[in-house]
């Protein structure tokens, strides 16, 4: 049972620890005699609201958005917190916060739609310890071809616990720590822990043709189609997520990298996404954006989305972003309507578990081995990769869904979409980084999912022209690489 809550300062990893008894009931500040008492690293796990919706009226939106925004906002305080050593009223006073926010949501849903009871019951949140993996049953290779995490590819396989550690480093290391290049500690409030890293050459071969190859074989639609929009050379950052939260500044309580699109923050419509200048080079005026990496030096910038919601350090710009699209396996694909919305990967993965997390790491020269929850320590001279392989099966009717999911599925490994959807190009962002050696970069992330490589997500908004997406779905069908 939870009697109290101190924070453990190690090296800035700033976790909770979490005092319990072995007995049963025992409501005291001390553990009985002759019971132990232990000490848990926890971080605070609540259910996801917005995984939840189902419909949301347009006369709605506004304050849903609103409401998930106060929801993580809520959370994030309470880490903090539990962390400073306010106890178990911690989680007493989040409910109550979220019983509020979530029933203002439910009664602006309830105007124009069904009223959406079973939200209420999804208040209460719990501690997690964070030497679990993610989700309460741990790590499911499994997971990963129903959620195309690779169309078409081998499923990668969870790492030997006993790997996670780079050889003859990180030996002795207190959880939460991070060491610099020099051996140096190298903090960032909430995480990673030296846990998340791996020494990339360690690791088996698992996927095969690295995930941003084209479809091969009789019938596969084999082209491609690469925009090319820069590196964000630009500094094109905020924290607003313009697909779950619009509407609100600092939606997304952790900043984003931003290529295409120039005029995308979480107030642009569709009108202003199609009246806007873009980055990319053949006119395509699309929105790709993801979290921002960081160098952990330390780097505490005070604003939001940055140090004010725990993101800390340098951010890095990457050294490359390469945007394919690529045919089905099982025959051509249809054009994608303009301003279709799809997110990939889950920003929660490590609370929600990991049935929507779809993030892959690895370096230049190892893409035939791929991570979902471990960050890659590369060899001298490679780059770390980020890849996100998008879902490929639209519904064929709408451009976005109350969880951003349902309208939007992955095809199974013979490239077949399930019955009400069809096949649309598959996008593929591929993004690479210079980093220091050691564990010295992370993912911004929401503070209570510590900054696990498994958060890592991508999010895209089709504002093609109609002309543009035609000469893409062409060369897609008709085999042909193009730009």
């Amino acid at each position: 049972m939870l009697v109290g809550a101190a924070a453990l300062l190690l090296g800035g990893g700033g976790l909770a620890a979490v005092a319990t008894t072995a007995l049963a009931g025992n409501s005291g500040p001390e553990p009985a005699a002759g019971h132990s008492h232990t000490i848990t690293a926890t971080t605070i796990s609540c259910p996801d609201v917005g995984e939840r919706l189902r419909e949301v009226p347009r006369s709605a939106q506004l304050q849903v958005s609103k409401g998930l925004s106060s929801l993580d906002r809520q959370v994030h305080d309470a880490y903090h917190k539990m962390m400073e050593g306010s106890g178990s009223t911690v989680l007493v006073r989040l409910k109550q916060q979220r019983q509020k926010t979530i029933g203002t949501m439910v009664t602006a849903i309830a105007k124009n739609a069904k009223r959406p009871s079973y939200l209420l019951k999804m208040s209460g949140c719990t501690t997690k310890p964070v030497d679990e993996a993610a989700g309460s049953g741990g790590y499911d290779s499994t997971k990963t071809t129903k959620n195309g995490w690779y169309q078409n590819q081998p499923q990668p396989q969870p790492q030997d616990q006993n790997q996670s550690q780079d050889p003859g480093q990180n030996q002795g290391q207190v959880p939460g720590q991070n060491q610099g290049q020099n051996g140096g500690q190298q903090g960032q409030p909430g995480g990673p822990s030296p846990d998340d890293f791996i020494d990339i050459t360690t690791v088996q071969p698992n996927a095969g043709t690295p995930p941003f190859a084209a479809p091969q074989g009789n019938g596969a639609s084999t082209g491609t189609f690469t925009t090319e929009c820069g590196r964000n050379e630009d500094g094109h950052f905020n924290s607003d997520n313009v697909i779950v939260t619009p509407g609100v500044s600092n939606g997304a309580h952790h900043t984003h990298d931003y290529v295409g699109n120039k005029a995308t923050d979480a107030f642009a419509n569709d009108q202003k996404l199609a009246q806007s200048d873009t980055t990319c080079t053949n006119g395509d005026q699309s929105t790709h954006y993801w979290p921002v990496l960081r160098k952990l030096d330390g780097n505490a910038e005070q604003k939001p989305g940055a140090a004010q919601d725990a993101n800390v350090g340098t951010t890095l710009t990457p050294a490359t972003v390469t945007l394919t699209f690529r045919g089905s396996q099982a025959g051509q694909v249809r054009a994608m309507p303009r301003f279709l919305r799809i997110i990939t990967g889950d920003a929660k993965a490590f609370t929600n578990g990991t049935k929507n997390a779809n993030a892959s790491w690895s370096c230049t020269g190892f893409e035939d081995r791929q991570l979902k929850d471990k960050y890659p320590l590369c060899p001298s001279g490679s780059q770390v990769v980020r890849t996100f392989a998008f879902q490929n099966c639209w519904d064929g009717r709408d451009i976005d869904s109350a969880n951003h999911r349902d309208h939007v599925t992955f095809s199974d490994q013979n490239g077949n979409c399930p019955n009400g959807f069809t096949a649309i190009p598959q996008l593929v962002q591929r993004i690479t980084y210079d980093v220091p050696q050691g564990n010295s970069f992370a993912v911004d992330s929401f503070p209570e999912q510590l900054h696990k490589p498994v958060t890592d997500h991508g999010d895209f908004i089709n504002v093609m022209p109609d002309n543009l997406m035609s000469k893409a779905v062409n060369c897609i069908n008709s085999g042909q690489e193009c730009k």
